[in-house]
C-alpha cells in the first residue's frame, strides 16, 4: 500500500501522462476498487505492461492520500521531479541554428498558476522552462496534475541566480522579452526572433526590477475594458500563441500567401 514519505502524483491522466514519459520513475499506481471503467482498465493494462505495480484499495483511502485533491480514482508514488541542468540547457540552445523559446519565470509561487503556465507551454513547443532556486514554487503534484502532465515532457531547471542564466542566454544570440502590464509597446507591436526568452514576473509583483533591466524589450498585453491586467498563466499564454502565429507565418509564408 502507498504511503505518504514519496511524491504522490493523482488524476488519472497526470499518471498516464507520467507512465508514458519516465514509467521508470513510478513505484506503484493504487486504482480506486470503484473505478472499473474504461480508462482505469487502460491504465492498469498500460502500467502492466510496462513493468509498474498496480493495486486497488477502496475510494477513501484515495481521499485520504490526496488531502482533499480531486484524484480521479488514481494515485500514484513516484521518485521527485528530476530537474534538468543550467550547463545542459545553456549547451543545447548555443549553437547558432537553435531556434525556440525559453521560458523564464521569475518567483512565481502559486501552483496552478506554475502548472497551467507549463501546460501552454508544452502544447507551443517550448521544451525548456526556468526558475529561481528560491522564493518559488517548485514542480509539486498539484503543478503536476494542473499540467495535465505535461510537464513530463518539459526540461524545466533551478536557477540559483535567474539573472545570470538570461544573461548566458543573451551571450548565445538570445532575445529577452518581458512581460509587464505597464510597459509602453503592445504584445503585437514586435516580430519576435527565432532565439526568445520569455519572462514572466510573480503573480504579485511582476518582474523584479534586476531581472528586467536585463530584458531586451517588455511589452503588455492590450488591455480594452476595465480590468487592469491577466493572471499570469492566461497572460503568457495569450503571449505563447502569438509567438506561435509568428513562427508559422515565418516558417510558411507560402502556404499563407495561398490561403
Amino acid at each position: 500500500m502507498i504511503n505518504q514519505t514519496p511524491l504522490l502524483l493523482y488524476g488519472i491522466h497526470s499518471v498516464l501522462e507520467k507512465l508514458r514519459a519516465a514509467p521508470s520513475d513510478i513505484e506503484e499506481i493504487v486504482i480506486a476498487q470503484e473505478s472499473l471503467d474504461g480508462s482505469a482498465r487502460a491504465l492498469h493494462r498500460e502500467a502492466k505492461r510496462l513493468g509498474v505495480p498496480v493495486s486497488y484499495a477502496a475510494r477513501t483511502v484515495l481521499d485520504r492520500l490526496a488531502k482533499g485533491q480531486r484524484h480521479q480514482g488514481t494515485v500514484a508514488r513516484i521518485a521527485p521531479f528530476g530537474y534538468s541542468q543550467i550547463s545542459d540547457l545553456l549547451e543545447e540552445v548555443s549553437p547558432p541554428e537553435f531556434s525556440g523559446c525559453v521560458l523564464a519565470l521569475d518567483g512565481l509561487t502559486d501552483p496552478h498558476n506554475f502548472g497551467a503556465i507549463l501546460r501552454t507551454a508544452e502544447a507551443v513547443g517550448v521544451r525548456h522552462v526556468v526558475i529561481p532556486k528560491d522564493r518559488s514554487v517548485d514542480v509539486t503534484a498539484v503543478v503536476m496534475k494542473t499540467s495535465a502532465g505535461a510537464v513530463h515532457h518539459l526540461k524545466v531547471c533551478k536557477a540559483t541566480n535567474l539573472r545570470r542564466v538570461i544573461v548566458g542566454l543573451k551571450q548565445r544570440g538570445f532575445w529577452v522579452v518581458g512581460l509587464c502590464a505597464d510597459a509602453q509597446e503592445g504584445l503585437f507591436d514586435h516580430n519576435y526572433p527565432p532565439k526568445l526568452c520569455l519572462v514572466l514576473g510573480s503573480e504579485g509583483g511582476g518582474i523584479r526590477s534586476l531581472i528586467r533591466s536585463e530584458c531586451d524589450f517588455q511589452v503588455a498585453i492590450p488591455m480594452l475594458g476595465r480590468t487592469a491586467s491577466l493572471n499570469v498563466s492566461v497572460a503568457g499564454a495569450v503571449f505563447l500563441y502569438e509567438w506561435v502565429r509568428q513562427r508559422r507565418i515565418t516558417a510558411h509564408p507560402a502556404s499563407v500567401l495561398k490561403a
